[in-house]
């Protein structure tokens, strides 16, 4: 297969990626593959701190469809309220729950199809369920990828869906497991909005944006 300057270009950022970081972990905590599906969905429009913060007590009594059908839209609602949105996540969560009991067996579906038919679960969650609970190749793009995608150069797109589609034909197939999280991680810690800390960035020499930034002094 032929390669392009912008090919190596983009295997050698991964290349780096995976060598600082071979085995990148998401910061959303759960306990079962049930509480990660809760704990992304919660996670729309909010940190996964504050989302560790509600849950850490909430998985601990309800690390199960049914348990957490138990308590409730109302109970859902009262654990999660520091988070944002949290009465149309609880109504979400409650709901969700249901249906895993009613169609799935009380077990995470293995399927885009079925992800997304469930409530509150879109594109970019059923991405992030298939890639961490189930390994598949895929990226959810969030404000971080779409960000990245667009300011390193990587995929340029004007939508999440065009950016998506244009990273999983550009990234190489042997980083695709865990390109999501790398990504993430970067534009969370490194190549942040307002101003990218260029000057520790570990691919910042292969990166078109410009002006590059300065160490502080």
């Amino acid at each position: 297969m032929a390669t392009t300057p912008k090919s190596r270009r983009i295997a050698e950022i991964f290349r780096r990626f995976e060598e600082a970081n071979p085995e990148p972990k998401g910061e959303l905590q759960s306990v079962n593959d049930f509480t990660f599906l809760v704990a992304v969905v919660l996670s729309a429009q909010a940190t996964d701190v504050s989302v560790n913060k509600a849950t850490k007590s909430l998985f601990a009594k309800a690390s199960t469809p049914e348990a957490m059908a138990a308590l409730g839209e109302d109970g859902i609602q009262n654990a999660i309220k520091t988070i944002g949105l949290f009465r149309a996540k609880a109504k979400n969560v409650y709901a969700l729950c249901l249906e895993l009991i009613e169609k799935h067996n009380s077990k995470v579906p293995h399927s885009r199809e079925a992800l997304e038919a469930l409530p509150g679960v879109g594109r970019k969650t059923a991405n992030v369920v298939l890639n961490i609970v189930f390994g598949e190749h895929t990226i959810a793009v969030d404000t971080h990828l779409f960000r990245l995608g667009n300011r390193m150069g990587l995929a340029k797109g004007k939508t999440p869906l065009e950016v998506e589609q244009k990273l999983l034909k550009a990234i190489p197939k042997q980083y695709l497991r865990h390109a999501h999280h790398w990504l993430i991680l970067h534009g969370r810690y490194i190549c942040k909005a307002r101003k990218p800390d260029c000057w520790r960035c570990i691919v910042a020499d292969l990166c078109p944006f410009k002006p590059k930034t300065s160490a502080p002094v």
